[in-house]
């Protein structure tokens, strides 16, 4: 077989260790990668402007496939850039409980966020009106809400099919009875998929009961489809619920003209931590478990699965970094990860 290539988006901080776990956990798989780096450090984007983004841009066009690790934010996000520039409309991002990590909220979580990545008030930044008034611009778009929906359920189907679970569900939410239009037009293209995908059941819930209810009962819910600001709350208070921002990771997707899943962008959720950088005791399981994504997309689910249960049994067992209450440094915790995943793979 021919060797699978991603496009690499170097960060700051913490990113090249985690770099190099990603590496050495690809390295011990039955699959030839080819990763090809795009220097994305502050430097280099800050030296070369729009440039840098073209870089990425056009490595991600050839590879349809990449890793990103965390980058410093300054004058402009780098993640809002690359979103913009590949036309990324779904951010599918899960939240799912893991044994061995403390928390203060004693549910099991398993939670799949489907989020969309445009509009909403986050691509207008408003402008002030006199001295004692702004407005921004709340944008919602039906292709990508189609998109986006779409995926819900397409995911929601797969994810009842694995658990055998015939009655995996979607729910959509917003505040669609307050924002008439705009969140009334999400509910309507929602609705309207939901009815070409009757095998997978649909529920509508208004957006700040669903956050007092999945804190009532999170087993109530599976895939939650949201627009761009529901879903980034919504994902940060699921971490917080699974107590960990570090095991964090997400998916990126751009669509091309039949709703196929063109370019994909895997990554963890966390920052650069750039009290820790180069010390070697970062927590890569966010980054491999963005990887243990990229595994399923390319459909080596066999691989993704075999990597994420070895990192979840050794994060169970107390084999942890430091942050999650082990003893274990960068190196050592990529090590234990990849001696636990099954050799006949």
């Amino acid at each position: 077989m021919s060797a699978i290539e991603i496009t690499e988006l170097l960060g700051d901080g913490i990113g090249p260790e985690l770099a190099e776990s990603v590496h050495q956990v690809a390295d011990s798989l039955p699959v030839d990668f080819k990763f090809i780096p795009v220097d994305w450090s502050l430097e280099t984007r800050e030296a070369r402007g729009d440039d840098a983004i073209d870089d990425a841009y056009e490595s991600m066009q050839k590879t349809k496939l990449a890793v990103k690790y965390p980058t410093v934010t300054n004058k402009r996000s780098p993640n809002a850039l690359i979103r913009k520039r590949c036309n990324f409309s779904v951010i599918y991002r899960p939240a799912i409980s893991i044994k061995g990590i403390h928390s203060n909220f004693k549910e099991d979580v398993n939670l799949h966020i489907v989020r969309i990545a445009t509009g909403g008030t986050y691509d207008d930044p408003g402008q002030l009106i006199g001295k004692d008034a702004a407005v921004s611009l709340r944008m919602v778009e039906r292709l990508p809400c189609q998109q986006a929906a779409r995926f819900a359920f397409d995911l929601a189907r797969r994810k009842g099919m694995a658990y055998g679970d015939s009655h995996y569900s979607v729910t959509s939410s917003s505040k669609h009875t307050i924002q008439r239009v705009t969140d009334g037009l999400f509910e309507e293209v929602v609705a309207n998929v939901a009815a070409k995908n009757t095998d997978v059941e649909h529920h509508v819930e208004l957006f700040d009961a669903l956050l007092a209810k999945i804190i009532i009962d999170p087993t109530q819910y599976e895939v939650v489809l949201v627009l761009n600001e529901y879903g980034d709350f919504l994902s940060d208070m699921a971490s917080g619920l699974v107590g960990s921002l570090g095991t964090g990771a997400s998916g990126n997707y751009s669509f091309d003209e039949n709703d196929q899943v063109d370019i994909a962008m895997f990554d963890p959720a966390g920052g650069t931590a750039p009290d820790i950088a180069g010390k070697n005791v970062a927590n890569p399981a966010a980054v491999l478990l963005a990887f243990g994504m990229l595994l399923n997309h390319v459909d080596r689910y066999d691989l993704g699965h075999a990597l994420r249960m070895s990192l979840l049994n050794a994060i169970e067992s107390g084999q942890s970094t430091r942050d999650l209450g082990g003893k274990l440094n960068t190196d050592e915790f990529t090590k234990v990860v990849i001696d636990n995943i099954p050799a006949h793979l």
